[in-house]
Formats: C-alpha cells, structure tokens, sequence
C-alpha cells in the first residue's frame, strides 16, 4: 500500500503528545514537535492544536500510536486523563482512514528501519537475521511488544500490556525490596519499578530498606543524584533499577524466544547515562540458570533515535488492516 497522503502521525505517552507530518511515501517526517498532554484537554484539542501551529490541513489518513490497549472504539489511557472514541476523532479530524495501535506496537514497527546510528549496544553476539525480536521499554510507563516472523518471513507486531506483569525478585535484597512495595502497592507489576516513577518508588523502598528517611524527589531528581553519584541511596536505586530491568528483559527474551535480539525503548534509560552500569544489566539478563548460556549470546540495544514510534506509525497505516 502507497497511499493516504498526506499524513498526520502521532505517538502518545502518559507525559507527551508527539505529533509528525508526512507529506508523501518518499517524504521524511516533518514539523515533529512534542506537546506535554496535560497542555491540551483531549488529544483532538492536541491534534488541533499541532496542525494550527504548523499550518497544516486536511491530512487524508492519521497512524497514532497510544500508551494503552486498544481493545475498542472507546480508548482509555493508563498514565493520562485522556479518553476518546477512535471514531469520534476520525469525524471530527474528517480523515479517510484513523488507526491507532499500542506505542510499542508502533516502536517495534519502526524497529526494522533503525539505523546502527540509533542504536546503543549492550552486549552479546550477533542477532540471528528474520529471527523473533523482543522489545521493552521503561517511560511514564513499561511498553513491552516484539516482532514476530510468519512463514514467508514478514513481521508481525504484538500488541499486549506485559509491563503488567507480575515482578519477580532474583535474590534476598530484591525480595526485601518488593516487600515494601507491596506496603504500598496491591499489585507490584514490572512497571511499578521500570518507569520514571518507579525509579522514585525504588529510591523510597531502599531508603526504608536501609533506614535513611526518603526525600520528597522527582524522577529527574534520583536520575540526576545517581549520575553525579553523590546519594548512596539513588545510586542504589537506580543499581536496582538495573537489575529488575534485566531480569525482566531476560524473562520476555525467553517467553518469545527472541533470537533477533532484545531492544530497549523509553526515555528512562537514556537519560540514566553512566549511571546505567551495562555490566550489572547484562549479568541480570542472563542469570536464567540452563539458559545463561544462550542469553550471553544475545544482542541487547537501548533505542536512542528520537522519534522511532512515529515513524512505526507510518508504517503501522501500511502494514495494518
């Protein structure tokens, strides 16, 4: 499919709206601008808004991707107020075509156009080519999808909400750790600890964990300790941090059998810089008893282009029905 020119694309967070135009197939995206969603009512005020700004009219077919499950007409975001009838927004917007998918469907869309470029590795040997591939990411939320080859070796994304999984602790400490964070939480999924909140709901659970008062910080703030390492206690936590996303990361590379490696997504990692210690992920990764030897050969790479998911939601509208 070459058509449904032009294009309004978008990816939606719990944080941020990111809205792109693509005029035609050969056309890079363009006017890519980021809007926090607590700056617009609802994303057709978003929308609205980001084609004004740019001078933009009339797009034929809109890609967006959302941070939640898609299950419906009606769609709900799990870290936003916002709630909206696809329908509804398609009248409104007067588009020929509006599909909208999960933001790590649409990422892990976009990961077969990524460059070496965009890409930091973390270890292991060489992806196998056409091979199952996993993908997960800590944001405002966990996103977790993959890719997955048919007969004729076309890829297929997945769309589920894995960082809802259950989160599961490798030794004493981390049990010690999950512990506390039942005190808080009824449920402690893989996204209470892997996502910008978690690492300040981590920071508290190692600070009663080693008897310090906790301070009232942002996500920005135990990010910014760990990599001036100048709290014992943020460091720790975003050690911790480390380790849980491994752990995790080593489960979902299992359950797909993701022998075309294991993408990192999300804007938490990236911006934990050196206080991200590979080593201790990798270790993490491949602590699966029989399976530590397959795991050690696996590649890992944290995503560092900008705006993979919009481009994903591209080509979301040509793969999709």
């Amino acid at each position: 499919m070459n058509q449904g020119y032009p294009r309004l694309l978008g990816d939606i967070g719990g944080t941020n709206a990111r809205w792109a135009w693509q005029g035609s197939a050969d056309a890079e995206l363009q006017d890519v601008s980021v809007q926090p969603c607590e700056a617009s009512a609802s994303i057709l005020e978003s929308a609205t808004k980001y084609l004004a700004a740019h001078g933009h009219k009339n797009p034929a077919w809109a890609g967006i991707g959302i941070a939640t499950a898609i299950t419906g007409d009606e769609v709900r975001l799990t870290n936003s107020t916002w709630r909206f009838s696809i329908a509804a927004f398609q009248k409104a917007m007067a588009l020929e075509r509006c599909l909208v998918v999960n933001d790590f469907t649409a990422l892990a869309l976009s990961l077969p156009a990524l460059k070496a470029s965009d890409l930091r590795p973390l270890g292991g040997g060489a992806a196998i080519a056409g091979a199952t591939i996993a993908l997960l990411g800590p944001g405002t939320g966990l996103g977790v999808s993959g890719l997955v080859p048919d007969a004729t070796g076309r890829y297929s994304a997945l769309s589920g909400e894995g960082g809802h999984v259950t989160l599961s602790a490798s030794d004493d400490i981390e049990a010690g750790l999950l512990s506390i964070l039942r005190k808080k939480f009824a449920h402690v999924s893989a996204e209470r600890v892997l996502s910008g909140s978690g690492l300040v709901n981590m920071y508290q659970a190692v600070c009663v964990l080693e008897g310090w008062p906790a301070r009232d910080l942002e996500p920005a703030d135990v990010t910014a300790a760990a990599i001036a390492g100048d709290d014992a206690q943020c460091v720790q936590a975003v050690h911790y941090f480390t380790r849980f996303l491994g752990n995790v990361a080593g489960n979902l590379a299992l359950t797909l059998g993701s022998l075309g490696g294991v993408y990192i997504g999300g804007g938490v990692v990236p911006r934990l810089d050196t206080a991200f210690d590979a080593a201790v992920f990798r270790q993490s990764f491949e602590n699966k008893g029989r399976y530590q030897p397959l795991l050690s050969t696996l590649p890992v790479w944290v995503i560092t282009a900008s705006t993979p998911a919009l481009v994903g939601a591209g080509r979301a509208l040509d793969t999709l029905p």
